[in-house]
């Protein structure tokens, strides 16, 4: 794997736990000011509580909400990048032992280079072939 894919799965991987943290920080925020109004007005020794207080455990539930959201979209992503690599793993595989060749982690990497550049070609054979239609 290169640099330039290493800093790309990177960025995916960051813009994912940022957009999934912000989402479970917006949710739990509601939460934790539902449950501090709430609170407020139904629990008397609550209502003698400092704002500062009060606003301490609302940071508590959107700092929890942000820390799971992001921490379960990062390792949702991990497993399906694991999941991927097993499946192209066990192809090359595959296709190495009919050719007669050892898989090794070489010839796989061997292998996956190779299967790339036919991709690429094959992706700008079609783009040529279907601008000239």
């Amino acid at each position: 794997m290169d640099r330039a894919r290493r800093k790309e799965d990177a960025d995916k991987a960051y813009a994912l736990q940022v957009r999934a943290g912000t989402e479970g920080a917006v949710r739990y925020t509601a939460i934790g000011l539902g449950l501090a109004i709430i609170g407020h007005y139904t629990w008397p020794l609550f209502r003698r509580q400092t704002l500062a207080f009060k606003g301490f455990l609302v940071s508590g539930f959107t700092i929890y909400g942000l820390v799971v959201y992001a921490e379960n979209a990062l390792q949702t992503l991990e497993a399906e990048q694991r999941q991927s690599e097993s499946l192209i793993r066990r192809e090359a595989r595959i296709d190495l032992a009919r050719r007669g060749l050892v898989p090794t982690e070489t010839e796989i990497a061997k292998w996956k280079a190779e299967r790339l550049a036919q991709q690429t070609d094959k992706g700008s054979q079609d783009s040529t072939s279907g601008s000239s239609t």
